[in-house]
């Protein structure tokens, strides 16, 4: 029994660590409708996704997120493939976030033409497939496709043939008689307009929207406002934010509209008549019904999006330590009074809240003084990494048992000790030892939350960054104000001091993890030197904990060796060898250290990226830092592999790397260009200079990074 206590603890503190990513929800199958074909004749076939109930997949503008799915054809000499026709899909909410989605079943139609001079026999059909479904979490899927069919004299319709008539019945109309009028409006920055479509629908009583398609240089918010101001014409405005050019004087998408039947249609646009900027008052206040959906870039939106980006944080792989610590803090409070269990849940909230108020200081100080911010600066901060690798040692040897210090030791003895204990002061440290492993890594959601934050006055600045702060301690406070939900967790018992021991692993990957981050500050031999002066410091511990604090005999002698121990070992691996206090950056050249990845990086610089854009090239940037674990999981999962390399070399591009690790003030102007707060920014420039760029999201997948590669590469 105690042994199965044991096991359920360490797999609620192992949980985090398991994997998003499942097995594929969808089941997908190529539909040809013809048994034979006669050479000069086109044909629909049909890539049919059949999706598990509640879960998703992407139509070609999948709105705020997501990603379309993608169709790769290998095809027989004389045999050419179209592009995707793609059938209405719905406009799907949540998390405040708006996307166009298909449920249930959707076949995405692909025109093939089979040449003239084609001979008569049978040919083979093969189709890759890469799409993205969600639920509430998201999957990448992949299959290949294979299908045949027979040139022949006549073309003969195959039993699938209703399956495509049936899937033509959802694309969306044509009417060459539609007129789309198109007024631009100021908005409230120069990169900001609203678009207001107006046109008159094909029935009365109508409500109408538009699915605008994708563009590279455009977003348009997925919010949208229905304007009467003539019953006989519908009028509907999107915000829409310029990324890079001008203004476009087409607009291409979908016009919507729906009577009092619940399902609406669909018909094809392209405005391409001339455009007229309006003032912003053109269209009476009185006459607007706004659809119930969050405004894009409100301040209320961004606040969400801080909170939801701290909550995530706490599944990240930085703050696992700190998670196993707070698990076993909750069994040992399980026996607790329920009123000091909430007590000491709100202090760790409190914790939690006074390191992001500091961290929202330093950022304004750095602005203040004419610099630009970024998440997780303070890892490019050689002093900062290693006092926090001496920390988070300290405290895997404590929780290891090889000292137990009082409060009336030193400084950084008390402080593991903190981080392991419970009790008033353990549960408000616990609160700022999570907030400094947070740092390093940037959910989902924070990063356009940051973006935001870091450009605004002082006040949204610490507004944001207490949004952040409760998201990370939301869980912890709701338990300790619900104990009852801790009967679920095992008894206290003797286990808990094993797996107190096993929590020191955690604790120790995380010092080694920041060990290696000193090499790009001191160079080759720098991990060398502080490892020294961290095995001085253990064996410093070990000496206090096993002859000062469990001895009985000259305990005076045993702790003047162990301060002898970290005074020699200060002053010879940090001051001597190390001159830990004057660092020298490490800047050289990142490409030539990362070619065995299979990428060929070169740093990154603008001149690189105009240079590469002028030869009609493709560009891959990514901005990372070895700090970054998001960074590094991209890397592993997205970019460095093989079906990226092969993308990136048929279409010619040029690969950049923007090292982020030590400060850089040119990336961080760039960061701030793309309205990023910090790392990782993926961006992928097409080989057209007038196009502008593709920004990826935070969190990547293989299709999201090959999709945007298939864009740039057009």
């Amino acid at each position: 029994m105690r042994l199965l206590r044991f096991m359920v603890v360490c797999g609620l503190a192992l949980l985090p660590l398991s994997s998003a990513f499942g097995a594929a929800k969808t089941q997908v199958g190529l539909i040809v409708p013809a048994q034979t074909v006669r050479p000069g004749e086109s044909i629909l076939v049909g890539v049919q996704m059949r999706s598990a109930p509640k879960w998703h997949t992407y139509w070609r503008n999948p709105g705020e997120s997501g990603a379309a799915t993608r169709i790769t054809w290998t095809l027989p000499t004389g045999v050419t493939a179209g592009e995707i026709q793609w059938p209405v899909p719905e406009k799907y909410e949540s998390a405040g976030m708006v996307t166009y989605v298909y449920h249930d079943e959707v076949v995405l139609l692909v025109p093939l033409t089979f040449d003239q001079t084609l001979p008569n026999g049978p040919l083979q059909l093969s189709a890759k497939v890469s799409w993205l479904e969600c639920e509430q979490l998201c999957v990448p899927g992949k299959a290949t496709l294979n299908a045949s069919l027979t040139v022949a004299d006549a073309t003969k319709p195959s039993p699938d043939a209703a399956i495509i008539r049936d899937a033509q019945k959802r694309l969306p109309k044509t009417d060459p008689t539609l007129t789309v009028q198109t007024i631009w409006e100021d908005g409230k920055t120069p990169q900001e307009r609203f678009l207001t479509l107006a046109w008159k629908p094909h029935s009365a009583a109508v409500q109408g929207d538009f699915f605008p398609y994708e563009s590279a240089n455009l977003e348009f918010g997925g919010a949208t406002e229905v304007r009467k101001a003539d019953p006989n014409e519908i009028r509907v405005r999107k915000t829409v934010k310029k990324l890079d050019g001008d203004w476009p004087k087409e607009i291409n998408g979908l016009v919507l509209e729906q009577g009092t039947a619940k399902t609406a249609e669909a018909w094809e646009m392209k405005a391409s008549q001339e455009t007229k900027i309006a003032e912003a008052t053109s269209v009476p206040t009185a006459l607007l019904e706004t659809k119930p959906a969050t405004q894009p870039v409100s301040l209320l939106g961004m606040l969400g999006f801080a909170f939801l980006g701290g909550l995530i944080l706490n599944i990240m792989p930085c703050v696992l330590p700190v998670i196993a610590l707070k698990i076993l803090g909750f069994v040992q409070q399980s026996k607790e009074a329920p009123a000091r269990v909430g007590k000491l849940g709100m202090i760790y909230g409190l914790g939690v809240i006074f390191s992001f108020l500091c961290l929202a200081g330093l950022v304004i100080g750095v602005q203040q003084a004419g610099h630009s911010a970024a998440w997780g600066m303070q890892f490019q901060n050689p002093r900062f990494v290693i006092a926090m690798t001496t920390l988070v040692l300290l405290i895997a040897l404590n929780l290891f048992g090889v000292f137990e210090v009082t409060l009336s030791g030193n400084a950084i003895g008390a402080a593991s000790q903190l981080a392991s204990r419970e009790g008033t002061s353990g549960a408000f440290f616990n609160g700022i030892l999570a907030t400094a492993l947070a740092t390093p890594c940037t959910a989902p959601f924070l990063a356009t939350a940051l973006g935001y934050a870091f450009v605004q006055p002082p006040a949204i600045i610490v507004l944001f960054f207490v949004c952040i702060g409760l998201g990370l301690a939301f869980p912890y406070v709701l338990l300790s104000l619900r104990p009852s939900w801790l009967k679920f967790l095992p008894k206290p018992g003797a286990w808990m001091e094993k797996f107190k021991i096993m929590m020191g692993f955690p604790m120790l990957a995380t010092a080694v993890w920041l060990l290696s981050l000193t090499g790009r500050h001191f160079g080759n031999s720098g991990p060398l030197w502080i490892g020294i002066f961290l095995i001085t410091v253990a064996l410093a511990a070990y000496i206090y904990g096993a002859f000062v604090q469990r001895g009985v005999r000259h305990k005076g002698l045993a702790a003047g060796i162990s301060l002898a121990l970290l005074m020699a070992g200060y002053g010879y691996a940090l001051e001597r060898e190390l001159k830990w206090r004057t660092p020298v950056k490490q800047g050289a050249n990142p490409g030539l250290v990362r070619h065995s990845s299979g990428v060929d990086w070169q740093p990154w610089s603008k001149a690189a990226v105009d240079k590469a854009r002028s030869e009609g090239r493709p560009v891959l940037v990514d901005f990372t830092a070895d700090w970054c674990l998001t960074c590094q999981a991209n890397k592993k999962i997205a970019i460095e592999i093989a079906s990226v390399q092969a993308k990136l070399k048929e279409i010619n591009a040029i690969s950049l790397l923007g090292d982020y690790t030590l400060e850089d003030d040119a990336i961080t102007a760039e960061l701030k260009r793309f309205d990023r707060a910090g790392v990782p920014l993926v961006v992928v420039y097409p080989k057209d200079p007038k196009k502008a760029p593709l920004v990826l999201p935070a969190t990547l997948t293989p299709s999201i990074v090959l999709d945007a590669l298939d864009q740039a590469s057009k």
